[in-house]
């Protein structure tokens, strides 16, 4: 065999394999074997839009064999070059079909661009799933603080799926329920007694509105006893009275002590006033004497009156004369 023989033969191998990859003969049978009608011309196409063929063969396989009519080569290509996963929605479709659930193909790829795994959601819809809540703290209207554990099992609802809001928004709204519920009880000893008066009262609310889920039930898991929080708000009440009537007994003691002070003030003003009055008595007595309005009798007498003053004052008062 010459080189021009090896040559040809090595370019029809690499011809075969490109035919081969363009035209998937071998992906052609398999279908028409399992009932699937697509022409090669389909597939070729498929390659060049940049569709991969056997994974919209698989699904279309798939979906024959469980009898969904729906499910077309043109959605599916169309699904794919969204950016869906169809795969997932196929599988989703065969078990919603087995499980009598009303989902079409349209509504499966919605949920699918909507960024849900729809395929999970049916699995829900069929087998609900339980959510364990974050401890819940509520206070009863005795004062007493209670924290209460609780579980809810939810099942997918299909046609909230596309626009419902999630678990965290379920979560808040059953952690809202049981706190209203709590708060709303008399004392914390009937919510102890009976648990199940939460879940009745939550679930009257309907808190699955305008969700992605539904709710069945809400299980009180476990209910612990915190703090007396009514007797702690009395003691921080107690404790800001008595600043306030600290702050109020400086403030008067302030004033007072200013009052102190403005009358020692006056005092001592007074005090000014009267010996400046003193020092002027001698000169009003020189005067009165030398126009001869005072004598020397009318000031004898005037001292003779002070003394027996002086005297009665120190026979009134004993022990101002001991202390002296």
């Amino acid at each position: 065999m010459g080189v021009f023989e090896i040559v040809m033969l090595v370019l029809l191998g690499i011809l075969l394999i490109i035919f081969m990859y363009y035209v998937p003969f071998l992906l052609w049978i398999s279908a028409i074997v399992s009932g699937v009608h697509i022409s090669l011309i389909q597939l070729f196409l498929m390659r060049i839009r940049k569709v991969p063929p056997r994974r919209i063969v698989d699904c279309m396989i798939e979906a024959h064999k469980a009898g969904l009519q729906d499910v077309r080569r043109d959605g599916l290509e169309a699904h794919y070059l969204a950016g869906g996963h169809i795969e997932r929605v196929v599988h989703a479709l065969v078990s919603a079909n087995k499980a009598n659930i009303d989902l079409s193909f349209q509504m499966a790829t919605a949920i699918d661009l909507a960024g849900r795994d729809v395929f999970e959601a049916v699995q829900m819809s069929v087998n609900p799933k339980v959510i364990d809540t974050p401890p819940v703290t509520a206070v009863a209207k005795d004062g007493i603080q209670l924290i209460a554990k609780a579980r809810v099992t939810v099942r997918a609802n299909i046609k909230q799926l596309v626009g419902g809001a999630g678990e965290d928004t379920v979560l808040a709204r059953v952690g809202e329920g049981i706190v209203s519920s709590i708060g709303s009880s008399d004392t914390h000893k009937s919510v102890l007694e009976n648990p199940d008066s939460i879940s009745k009262l939550v679930l009257k609310k309907g808190l699955d509105a305008g969700t992605a889920f539904e709710i069945l039930s809400i299980d009180i898991a476990d209910i612990d006893v915190g703090k007396n929080i009514g007797a702690q708000l009395q003691m921080d009440q107690a404790e800001a009275d008595k600043n306030i009537a600290q702050a109020k007994a400086e403030e008067r003691r302030a004033m007072a002590v200013a009052l102190e002070q403005e009358m020692k003030a006056k005092a001592q003003e007074a005090r000014a006033h009267v010996v400046e009055a003193e020092a002027e008595v001698p000169k009003a007595m020189a005067e009165a004497f030398r126009s001869g309005n005072l004598g020397i009798m009318d000031y004898y007498r005037m001292q003779n009156i002070n003394a027996d003053t002086d005297m009665r004052n120190a026979i009134a008062q004993p022990g101002k004369k001991g202390k002296k």
